[in-house]
């Protein structure tokens, strides 16, 4: 027996929409009344690099500095993972840096060479890297639309900016509901999907734009849906053995690893569904409301 799926995606869009400003305005909520949990990053504070010797589980390394209540974020480093990584949003002098280095100095018998490195970064620091971030964005998001504008025409790119401007919302929003650290691996993780995002849309744009030619005689609903249906199988599968590469870095990974793979994770989805649901039927509300005008 064969399946027949429906393909109405385009007559669906108010569901889709909804779905997308609920976990929007949801996030918006949270971030209004907790705010972002930006990590060390944005905010400053301090970060000091100290080699043990041997591998340290961090929880351990965590108890050991419970009494100086730094509410610190501990990775492991180094080939051997016989390092940590302390960084802390509490600003620490000279002689607080000093003895956290002498409690761990008495645990793991340390010399004053094994402190790697100690810093401390403003909040002047923060709020440069913060603005470098949005302006990378901006002009990530500026080059993509004159790109698709060039190759496609000018709605094209316009839905494919919508749909991109959609994932970083969602996934703030994520990021405000669930309290996780937005951090430079978070951009990093942002301009990379950006990328992935815009390539996946593209391979529907590129079917949409055939279908144009071929189903002259029907509204670009149907022309989207149809395309939809072409591609779906090609976005899905790409986007899942994808997910799973990266969910393996996740779950394998030391801690640096999962900051950078987890937003990466759910960006990922979250550009497929905008591709699928979001851009192609922007585009083609968008050319059906202007058809009449045009003639």
């Amino acid at each position: 027996m064969k399946l027949e799926f429906d393909f109405r995606i385009v007559e669906r869009i108010r569901l889709w929409l909804l779905i997308s400003l609920a976990v929007m305005v949801l996030g918006g909520v949270f971030a209004v009344a907790r705010g972002l949990n930006f990590g060390l990053d944005f905010t400053g504070g301090t970060m000091m690099q100290i080699h043990l010797g041997e591998t340290v589980e961090t929880q351990e390394v965590r108890d050991l500095l419970a009494p100086f209540e730094l509410n610190e974020e501990i990775l492991s480093a180094g080939s051997e993972r016989d390092e940590v990584i302390i960084r802390t949003k509490v600003s620490l002098s000279n002689e607080e840096r000093k003895a956290i280095f002498e409690v761990l100095g008495q645990r793991y018998d340390l010399q004053d060479e094994d402190l790697i490195a100690a810093e401390q970064f403003g909040p002047s620091f923060g709020a440069d890297t913060r603005n470098n971030a949005i302006l990378a964005i901006l002009l990530a998001g500026a080059g993509m639309l004159i790109y698709v504008t060039l190759r496609f025409e000018f709605v094209y790119g316009a839905a494919s900016i919508i749909a991109l401007l959609h994932d970083v919302l969602i996934l703030l929003s994520i990021y405000a509901i669930f309290r996780i650290p937005v951090n430079s691996s978070f951009i990093a993780a942002v301009l990379t999907i950006v990328g992935y995002s815009i390539n996946d849309t593209i391979v529907v744009f590129d079917r949409v734009r055939e279908n144009v030619k071929l189903m002259k005689k029907t509204t670009h609903a149907k022309i989207a849906n149809e395309s939809i249906r072409q591609t779906l199988s090609r976005t899905i599968n790409t986007s899942l053995t994808t997910v799973m590469v990266i969910g393996s870095l996740y779950v394998l990974g030391v801690a640096s690893i999962k900051d950078f793979a987890l937003p990466l994770m759910l960006g990922i989805m979250v550009g497929t569904y905008s591709s699928i649901f979001i851009a192609s039927p922007i585009w083609a509300k968008w050319k059906d409301s202007t058809v009449g005008k045009n003639e």
